[in-house]
């Protein structure tokens, strides 16, 4: 199945070291990414355009009639611990706050291709610097990571900032609002296709928005996402898995997370 958008709004401006370093955080040793020139988190990698968002983009917005809410404010009864048992985050105010040194949580169900619509904002206190700072990250099926970070006026890898595909690829540009304001992620996943041998038909493909700017356009992902590695499609992934949130010390905030499974229209002809 294709993803197709029927509106998109781009949002464009005009415009070494193994150890990270504040002027030019990133690696040099690390592999190159498939199709590119750059190392994973390369520091020689360029930054995109910082643009001003819409105001306030999609922020409160009520889910749509056939959406489910991951989290309505009140409970964790869609999410569980990755730890297992109950999720030790806390709530308040109708947000979802991490609580560091708890591990991630992930939904109890999962989802193939979907549309899923989230809220955050990192801490209003600045604390720390680079990956250090609002760090969390929206992991799909535990192996494909849309970064969180505090990207407003902090530098660090191209490939790790608010937006990227972790350790792939950078967003279009730098979206990010103040610390502690509230940001939009509107993230559309196709999940890889295979064969009944096992053949890899088609890569795992996403479109990211952030705060109404589109960060990623249907880009194939080279394979899972990590840290100074990336993974390939050597083996079948299954077609299904949870979203998960991280849990990096970092009281990152959640509000308002919906999700629309996508299935293909046959026509009416069911």
């Amino acid at each position: 199945m294709n993803i197709t958008i029927p509106t998109l709004v781009f949002c464009l401006s005009a415009g070494a070291l193994f150890a990270a370093d504040a002027k030019n955080p990133g690696y040099k040793d690390t592999p190159i990414i498939p199709g590119t020139k750059w190392h994973v988190h390369d520091s020689d990698r360029p930054h995109p355009p910082i643009v001003k968002p819409a105001e306030k983009f999609s922020q409160g917005a009520t889910a749509p009639a056939d959406a489910i809410v991951l989290f309505n404010g009140k409970d964790f009864s869609k999410w569980k611990s990755g730890k297992g048992g109950e999720v030790t985050w806390k709530i308040e105010n109708g947000y979802m706050e991490v609580t560091p040194k708890s591990g991630i949580i992930r939904t109890a169900d999962e989802f193939g291709d979907f549309q899923l619509h989230l809220e955050w904002a990192t801490p209003t206190k600045v604390e720390g610097e680079g990956q250090g700072r609002g760090n969390n990250g929206v992991n799909i099926f535990g192996l494909y990571e849309v970064q969180i970070l505090d990207s407003y006026d902090n530098i660090t890898y191209a490939d790790g900032q608010a937006g990227a595909l972790y350790g792939q690829f950078p967003p279009l540009v730098n979206a990010s609002r103040p610390p502690g304001e509230w940001q939009t992620y509107d993230i559309f996943f196709q999940a890889p296709r295979w064969d009944d041998s096992g053949k890899l038909l088609s890569k795992a493909k996403i479109t990211v928005i952030h705060n109404g700017c589109v960060l990623h356009h249907g880009t194939e992902l080279v394979g899972r996402t990590g840290h100074r590695s990336f993974g390939n499609y050597d083996k079948p992934t299954p077609s299904k898995g949870p979203i998960e949130l991280y849990e990096h010390g970092n009281p990152v905030r959640f509000r308002n997370i919906w999700i629309r499974p996508l299935g293909e229209y046959d026509g009416g002809k069911s």
